[in-house]
């Protein structure tokens, strides 16, 4: 007779050596199929998300302490002025010349030596500004030439970050276009070419400054969505409507935009009584298309080789309500804009003296369009 105990730790230990293998367990996993890579518009999002969660990290910490840092600064209110027409230009000028003084006396008081500098240089005899507004960011609308005669005229609109402290950049870039406008105008009336107002004579040029809205910051969310630039709009088309008051329906005009400016442009080009729109280094318009912008003036893109906007995606999302990005890239061939060459600038060397982008941008705005070098 076999007697049965409770088994010994050795025995039960003995036991799970010998117990034999459950299939189930030992059969193979099935490898996973590979994950298919991510979408254009995943890639997108994910970086948008780490952009925006470094803005709003940046807002956190810097705006309150710039805030406190500095107060906003104290300026006087425009001055009260009907719509400028050539009778009236020099009136203009010399009331927003004297609010400019005013500002940077009131700025110099609240111990704000940089934006009285800004403010001071802008009061110079020698500067003619059709909008001064010295109060928040600032706004500024600068006439570089002869407005009253001008036949052909450029209105340049900024990108991010443009404010009266730093409109001396943005200034330079229209100084350098009207520069070359002058060395080209000479050449140009040597074919014989008619004016505007009906003369044979070279075309007479002016540049306008326009830094009519306020930019959204680089770092920010702002620089992301299309809020401002839709607030832009509307004074930019205002300024067009005064614009043809001065120089007439005959005049030349065209819109040249930057960065941020394009959209803003984009924005504003539906029915907009402009004959040429450029848009260079732009992030997108949020447009997909020519047509879509609903413009009768014709389209011009341009990006220079070391642009760092290359790397924006040129996709758009709704997040939270909000439209975030620009859409189609301007000189694909999807989009439709006639794709002029930039050289190799970057981002801010559109307006550079001697480069090949101003040299066509020259020639856009004077209506040389056979001698602009495509891309």
């Amino acid at each position: 007779m076999e007697l049965r105990g409770k088994p010994t730790a050795a025995g039960r230990a003995k036991a799970a050596r010998t117990t034999p293998p459950d299939p189930a367990l030992e059969r193979p996993i099935p490898p996973q199929p590979p994950k298919p890579p991510p979408t254009p518009r995943a890639r997108f999002l994910r970086r948008l998300g780490r952009t925006l969660l470094a803005a709003l990290v940046t807002a956190a910490v810097v705006v309150p302490v710039s805030a406190a840092a500095r107060p906003r600064i104290p300026a006087p209110a425009p001055a009260a002025l009907a719509p400028p027409t050539t009778a009236t230009l020099d009136k203009a000028y010399t009331a927003n010349r004297a609010n400019a003084e005013e500002a940077s006396r009131m700025a110099a008081a609240h111990g704000d030596r940089t934006r009285a500098a800004a403010d001071h240089a802008m009061a110079a005899p020698s500067r003619h500004f059709l909008t001064f507004d010295g109060r928040g960011q600032g706004l500024a609308v600068e006439v570089l030439g002869d407005l009253a005669h001008a036949d052909r005229v450029a209105v340049l609109v900024p990108g991010s970050d443009t404010t009266l402290e730093t409109y001396g950049r943005f200034r330079a870039g229209a100084a350098a276009l009207q520069d070359h406008l002058n060395s080209l105008d000479h050449r140009h009336g040597a074919h014989g070419a008619h004016g505007a107002h009906g003369s044979t004579s070279r075309p007479h040029t002016a540049v306008v400054a326009w830094l009519g809205y306020e930019t959204p910051g680089t770092v920010s969310t702002t620089v992301l969505t299309t809020g401002r630039a839709e607030d832009a709009a509307p004074p930019l088309k205002r300024f067009i409507r005064e614009l043809r008051g001065v120089v007439g329906e005959k005049a030349h005009v065209s819109l040249l935009c930057h960065s941020y400016g394009t959209v803003v442009c984009g924005r504003a080009a539906r029915g907009l009584d402009v004959d040429d729109i450029a848009l260079v280094g732009s992030p997108g318009t949020g447009a997909d298309s020519v047509s879509a912008l609903r413009t009768s003036a014709r389209i011009w893109a341009a990006r220079g080789a070391d642009d760092w906007i290359v790397n924006v995606p040129h996709v758009h999302a709704d997040l939270f309500g909000t439209t975030v990005g620009f859409g189609a890239d301007p000189v694909s061939p999807a989009f439709g804009a006639h794709v002029f060459a930039a050289g190799t600038g970057g981002h801010s060397d559109y307006f550079k003296p001697g480069s090949v982008s101003l040299d066509n941008l020259a020639r856009i705005v004077l209506g040389d369009t056979s001698e602009v070098t495509r891309a």
